[in-house]
């Protein structure tokens, strides 16, 4: 069992960075703020605890890509909601960018190259033709569909509350169905998924790679 979890730990750490406050902390202080004060105060504020961030990242010698890339994120929301005048549109980036995953899982389910077989490719590098073989393909098609009915899931909720313009319950779900959802799912889709490709009976990437006949060892570890 203490095996499993460090195996989890570690396969997580390959796919998340511990960075993601910068994307996180900016959109909450936003919607606090603009609660109590207005709409300026609070985008002025969101977008100068994202520069604080990236300031904080510089210092310490850190990558910088996190907080550019939630400054950047920070700048184009508040920027939108601050010109429409409508606190609310400060999430439009978010929901078309869950429209926008929704939309990548079906059609990568209908063309037949699930996006979690090309998420898996892109992270680890492996060779894409064994995500393609029969005994391989179908534990990357389920893990696919039920990654697309999560999206789904946060894309009507994220729909429903824009519809409401209540800023704070949209801050909230977009922030727990963010990084915690997406660690849990993370954790499921691995070990499903490993369970599934132990079942299938295919080979793992390097008895694959090395083109070796049954019997096969099988994938032990990774997804």
């Amino acid at each position: 069992m203490k095996n499993r979890i460090k195996e989890i730990s570690e396969e997580l750490k390959l796919v998340i960075s511990g960075k993601t406050f910068d994307a996180l902390l900016p959109p909450l202080l936003f919607a606090i703020v603009n609660g109590r004060y207005q709409l300026a105060v609070a985008s002025i504020l969101a977008i100068a605890l994202a520069l604080l961030l990236g300031i904080f990242r510089l210092a310490r010698k850190q990558p910088l890509r996190y907080a550019v890339g939630g400054l950047v994120g920070v700048v184009f929301a508040s920027g939108i909601a601050y010109f429409s005048n409508n606190a609310a549109n400060y999430y439009l980036p978010k929901i078309v960018t869950s429209a926008l995953l929704v939309l990548a899982a079906l059609v990568s389910l209908i063309m037949g190259k699930p996006m979690a077989a090309l998420t898996s490719h892109l992270t680890r590098g492996w060779d894409l033709e064994w995500y393609w073989r029969k005994d391989v393909k179908p534990a990357y098609q389920e893990v696919t569909v039920l990654w697309f009915l999560f999206f789904l899931m946060r894309l009507a909720l994220q729909v429903i509350l824009f519809k409401r313009g209540d800023v704070v319950e949209l801050a909230w779900t977009n922030t727990l169905l963010g990084l915690p959802f997406t660690i849990a799912g993370l954790i499921l889709s691995y070990l499903y998924g490993i369970w599934r490709l132990h079942n299938l009976n295919g080979p793992s990437v390097e008895e694959h790679l090395k083109g070796k006949q049954q019997p096969w060892e099988g994938q032990t570890r990774g997804f």
